[in-house]
């Protein structure tokens, strides 16, 4: 029996970039996708500090923080963005059998539980919360859209990040002091080995 071909991926490594730009380039990209003009695609980068609020938080949410922030589409509450950490969006058409945005969700989980595993890290999900998690304190954070089974936005997790930027706010709606990064689990971690441990992660998890 002849296995399939991988679906293509287009993996886009953006280095350190504003948000802005980056959410112009996946509009851009959704565009192009809804519309059958190019293959599904992975942006891997690194933010200038910066809060964005989901569909399930508000203006007040974030009234102390030092930050620009943002309104954005994606669901989920307040989050932070910054050096140190590894932002993957993930702009690909659901295909026929995983159109379930509660897997898709899982799945994302997995590439992060994955890339974590990776460096040795053990992770884990927490009954009724959406991200990954290293023992008790939450390590990435995942707000996604959809329009027509493409989706964008995607997944943060904390590498080397300053926790202190969380400090001024509820991430997740959650205490700040829940908030961990993986280089102190796995000590010498770098930004640049984990983008490419999650690549890798995402390909196998997605049929890339």
């Amino acid at each position: 029996m002849v296995e399939p071909a991988p679906r293509p991926l287009d993996v886009i490594r953006l280095g350190r970039v504003l948000w802005q730009t980056a959410y112009e380039l996946q509009q851009e990209r959704l565009a192009a996708r809804l519309g059958g003009a190019a293959p599904d695609a992975l942006f891997l980068c690194e933010h200038d500090p910066i809060v964005t609020l989901g569909r399930r938080s508000s203006v007040g949410d974030v009234a102390g923080v030092p930050f620009p922030t943002v309104t954005i589409e994606r669901g989920g509450e307040a989050t932070y963005h910054g050096p140190g950490q590894l932002v993957a969006y993930p702009v690909m058409e659901l295909p026929e059998g995983r159109r379930d945005l509660h897997r898709y969700l899982r799945d994302l989980e997995q590439v992060g539980l994955d890339t974590l595993a990776t460096f040795g890290v053990e992770g884990g999900r927490r009954p009724g919360y959406t991200g990954v998690w290293i023992g008790e304190r939450k390590v990435a954070s995942i707000g996604v859209a959809v329009r027509r089974w493409v989706t964008w936005h995607g997944l943060a997790l904390n590498v080397t990040t300053d926790l202190a930027a969380f400090g001024s706010f509820q991430p997740c709606g959650l205490d700040a002091s829940v908030m961990t990064r993986l280089v102190d689990h796995a000590p010498g971690v770098c930004l640049e080995d984990v983008s490419a441990a999650f690549e890798a992660a995402f390909a196998r998890t997605f049929g890339f």
